[in-house]
């Protein structure tokens, strides 16, 4: 999956008549190799350790490039920090975020797909897009309570 999302991104930057540079693969693995919602900081303090002379304005603009290529979403889970995560065509999930300690969780839910297109329906709504966040504390977190 990886090696089709660095191709998108190739091309994509090909097309935008962007020379393919170091930097930008060395950011481009390690953004692939996270599981996590990244903000640009959390991203550039890891390149650090791999490329101590990486700026961070390189990697905020690399970022936005991968999202306009289409294979990263910018999302932002209400605490005013822009974040990143992988984004594959057709691929789709909901998010649980933990209110105290920040976590934040994937899963996906047919069930809840199914209604929120049936509700479209009945509204005669076509709907393009969505995002379904879930707000509260997580079990980590409520247990430590």
């Amino acid at each position: 999956m990886n090696t089709s999302k660095k191709q998108i991104f190739q091309n994509f930057a090909s097309s935008k008549g962007l020379k393919s540079t170091r930097q930008r693969d060395i950011i481009l693995d390690c953004f692939l190799s996270c599981d996590q919602h990244l903000s640009t900081e959390e991203l550039y303090l890891k390149l650090k350790e791999i490329m101590p002379g990486i700026g961070f304005a390189t990697v905020y603009r690399t970022l936005k490039l991968f999202a306009e290529s289409g294979i990263a979403r910018e999302i932002q889970f209400g605490d005013g920090q822009t974040r990143y995560e992988h984004l594959q065509a057709g691929e789709h999930h909901d998010h649980l975020v933990c209110t105290k300690c920040g976590a934040i969780m994937e899963f996906e839910n047919e069930t809840i797909e199914k209604l929120q297109a049936e509700v479209a329906r009945n509204h005669g709504f076509k709907i393009i897009n969505h995002k379904l966040e879930l707000y509260g504390i997580c079990a980590k977190c409520n247990s430590s309570s």
